[in-house]
């Protein structure tokens, strides 16, 4: 399919550089290295290539929804609740997710029309591991049947109804499961970005997804071997660092042996990553406002952005 058939216009690293304008650069070299993944290392030249552009045009777009939120309450003779404009951030396990929803959270807070930024991963919406044993899913972790979407679409709905304050559901990495009586209180944030694998998907016309409610959508894209490859090697790191925690789930993998931890990883993967990648994640990428292309190194090197 040729661009002008695309309903996306594609966009090389220097032609969607060009686009910051006169965004000023609001972080510090160690702003962007405690920003950075486990095994991606930002750029201060990433984050003004990028996500100063990136920045610029969400902020544009944020101020053409207050406008409108303006325009109707006058209408109505109202003063409505104050409602967040949310952005949701997809894309497979290891392609930067965290990452770029962290970076974004702290650019668009330095905005001065928007400064309370809330993140919110859909991670905290996973059933726990006692409910997922029992329904014969933990090895389905991650999967749309792995959450309980009835709670996640109740939360964005009051959200988007201007509900406050809401808690929300905290997941341990560490320990691999929901933590108990513990939550993250959302308090009248300007915006919401709301991070997770699903949070894209959609259904039949008899059902609400989170989707319906969200205001822009990036996703982050990635070759399958590069995910993978990138998987492998943040699942080395994780063996010499967080796994060495008795706390931790994956503990006893810390001292496997090379060869039989390696096994279990590249199975992980396969069996559970990669194929929820290609049954549920990967469908939803045309749907994206926007698209961002990453190479092997990690870096950004095309930006696709959906015609209005």
């Amino acid at each position: 399919m040729s661009s002008d058939q695309s309903p996306f216009l594609p966009f090389t690293r220097d032609e969607w550089a060009r686009l910051r304008g006169e965004t000023p650069m609001t972080l510090r070299e160690e702003d962007v290295a405690e920003l950075s993944g486990i095994t991606e290392a930002l750029s201060m030249r990433e984050v003004e290539e990028v996500y100063l552009p990136l920045s610029r045009l969400l902020n544009l777009h944020i101020a053409a929804v207050q406008d409108l939120h303006r325009v109707t309450s006058r209408f109505l003779g109202t003063l409505a609740p104050k409602v967040p404009y949310v952005i949701a951030i997809a894309g497979s396990v290891s392609a930067g997710k965290s990452t770029t929803a962290r970076l974004l959270r702290t650019l668009l807070s330095r905005w001065p029309d928007h400064p309370r930024v809330d993140l919110v991963t859909t991670d905290g919406f996973l059933f726990p591991n006692a409910v997922l044993t029992e329904r014969e899913l933990m090895q389905r972790k991650g999967f749309p049947e792995s959450y309980d979407r009835p709670r996640l679409v109740r939360f964005i709905s009051d959200l988007k109804s201007g509900l406050s304050p809401l808690s929300v559901p905290v997941y341990s990495h560490l320990q691999y499961d929901i933590l108990p009586d513990t939550g993250l209180t959302i308090e009248r944030p300007d915006i919401v970005i709301l991070e997770g694998l699903n949070v894209l998907q959609s259904g039949t016309a008899h059902s609400v997804f989170v989707s319906d409610f969200v205001d822009f959508s990036i996703y982050v894209d990635a070759k399958e071997e590069d995910l993978e490859w990138w998987f492998m090697n943040r699942f080395q790191t994780l063996r010499e660092t967080a796994f060495r925690d008795p706390a931790s789930f994956f503990h006893s993998l810390a001292t496997m042996p090379d060869d039989e931890a390696t096994a279990i990883a590249r199975n992980a993967w396969t069996n559970i990553n990669l194929a929820n990648l290609r049954e549920n994640i990967l469908p939803t990428k045309e749907r994206a406002r926007l698209i961002l292309e990453k190479g092997r190194s990690h870096v950004i090197e095309r930006v696709l952005l959906r015609r209005l």
